[in-house]
């Protein structure tokens, strides 16, 4: 009990002094398990499989608010599979200088060792990218969905080296977890009925354990891997994003276990530790660079690419485990084990750090790459054009369709509708609404906006109040002075509203009570 108590302590304390100094907390975490392993204290036992569940309900989240056509872009998986190959090259060359050099050896095979630690740093941290995006609120956003895709893919790959390279291979019985997909069927009609509460949370992560992990471990398939897939299979559910959120507390705790686990897994030499800094200092610039170039090949503005690339600069826990397999099959040497060890939380923290920085650092960089042609870019990703449009309506729900209605009807206006949802998008487009797809809760959003000079007017009608006052302040820091109005559904936000300038805030209760009255009056009486 006072090995966990004194593990739980270390990580709160200096958890909290990152939080203080205003780097994010799981740098913190890390440093606690370097802290513990130089003490020599042990995991406790239980750590690591508090670990995996963390890892497997990280997974099962991604899946839950991950869009699958995202893997089909040219950007991602052109991206994805470049920048492997690349990489595992210059880290192949890497390797193999440094053992020019003395600095490590490569007694586990010749240029085979080499190639093998080159591929497994490679790979890009899938838990401390996702991490890094929900602390800012990204991970829905078109770079995040983008970085997100691009670490799915790595991570299909790994597994199949994992699966390939394993002494047993999968069982026959891998091809029934095609029945997956009618099974999840059930798990839908379930989900419709658990409530929300506590059986939310139970469901969630018994899907992701029971379908998801457990299935593909008892076939010999990586069980994360199972958790994803659930994930996904449930991600269209009307219910999915509420499922992510209520497991977001469980997750964030078992993913404690984690951090430290990486941080004390490895009892390095001061030589294994100078190894690990040169690849770090050598491989993660290069991994930004290669990012930001194959992302601007692929038509992604600078700003999208150069935030995506910083997010993916980092070594994944998936280069200890293929290093690892390559140890098991004689082809790594134990040291290059330690070192790589090393090197992934190393690169953990150099990108957490960096990544506190990241809006400054994007605003910075992306002055210095050349302007692109706009005609060249995804159609996602370029610039969002108003100057067609007399009134911008933010949040094409049944409140934001009406005011769109009688903006044109009524008003004689050009109205343009925004909405995060991409099928709404392709409904409304269908009914003839000039839509297109935006994120207004996202920052990238308003990058891509272009004041045209004609928008004089901004309708804020999202459901959430957040979501609203979050726009209002975008269009305070952009110096609009034109119109703003906007909905609220309770006192105490149409107050808010009021305060912060909006000319325009209608309650949508009272609202709709005042049209029903108003209808209600209308009526004829029957004198007889």
């Amino acid at each position: 009990m006072e090995q966990i108590v004194l593990t739980l302590l270390a990580a709160a304390v200096l958890g909290t002094v990152a939080h203080l100094l205003r780097i994010p907390p799981l740098v913190g975490f890390l440093a606690a398990g370097f802290l513990l392993g130089g003490l020599g204290v042990q995991p406790f036992t239980g750590l690591e499989v508090l670990a995996d569940i963390g890892v497997m309900l990280l997974l099962f989240t991604i899946g839950l608010k991950f869009e699958l056509r995202s893997l089909l872009r040219p950007e991602t998986y052109g991206t994805a599979t470049i920048h492997l190959v690349m990489l595992s090259a210059i880290g192949m060359g890497t390797v193999g200088l440094l053992a020019t050099l003395t600095l490590g050896s490569l007694d586990g095979g010749g240029w085979r060792e080499a190639a093998v630690i080159g591929f497994a740093l490679s790979f890009s941290s899938t838990v401390l990218c996702v991490k890094v995006l929900e602390e800012r609120s990204d991970d829905g956003s078109f770079y995040g969905q983008t970085a997100i895709a691009v670490l799915v893919i790595q991570d299909l790959v790994a597994v199949a080296f994992v699966t390939a390279t394993a002494e047993t291979p999968p069982s026959p019985w891998a091809l029934v977890l095609v029945l997956l997909v009618p099974a999840s069927w059930l798990l839908r009609r379930v989900l419709d009925r658990v409530g929300h509460g506590e059986l939310l949370v139970l469901f969630g992560a018994a899907a992701a354990l029971g379908p998801g992990y457990l299935a593909f471990s008892a076939v010999g398939l990586e069980g994360d891997l199972g958790a994803l897939i659930v994930g996904l299979l449930l991600s269209s559910h009307r219910r999915a994003i509420e499922l992510s959120k209520s497991l977001f507390g469980v997750k964030e705790l078992f993913l404690v276990g984690f951090f430290l686990l990486i941080g004390m897994s490895s009892s390095p030499t001061w030589l294994d530790v100078l190894i690990a800094l040169i690849l770090c200092a050598v491989l993660l610039p290069l991994t930004f660079v290669g990012f930001v170039l194959l992302g601007r090949l692929f038509g992604l503005r600078n700003r999208t690419t150069i935030r995506m690339s910083l997010v993916l600069s980092n070594f994944s826990e998936f280069s200890i485990i293929v290093t690892a397999v390559g140890v098991a099959g004689g082809l790594v040497s134990e040291q290059w084990m330690t070192v790589v060890a090393v090197a992934v939380p190393l690169s953990m923290v150099i990108s957490s750090i960096t990544n506190t920085q990241g809006l400054d650092l994007t605003t910075r960089l992306t002055a210095r790459l050349p302007e692109q042609d706009v005609r060249r870019l995804r159609p996602a990703d370029r610039p969002i054009d108003t100057s067609d449009a007399d009134v911008v309506v933010l949040g094409m729900g049944r409140v934001g369709r009406a005011a769109y209605t009688h903006l044109a009807e009524a008003g004689g206006l050009r109205p343009l509708g925004v909405d995060n949802d991409h099928l709404v998008v392709q409904r409304l487009e269908k009914d003839g609404f000039d839509v297109v797809e935006g994120d207004a809760t996202d920052h990238e959003f308003w990058t891509r906006m272009v004041a045209g000079g004609f928008v004089r007017t901004v309708v804020l009608a999202m459901p959430i109040h957040n979501s609203n006052m979050f726009a209002l302040a975008q269009l305070r820091a952009a110096g609009f002075d034109g119109r703003v109005s906007a909905v609220a559904q309770h006192p105490d936000q149409l107050e808010h509203l009021s305060r912060e300038g909006v000319g325009a805030v209608v309650n949508v209760y009272a609202g709709a009570g005042a049209t029903l009255a108003e209808a209600t009056l209308a009526l004829p009486l029957d004198d007889a």
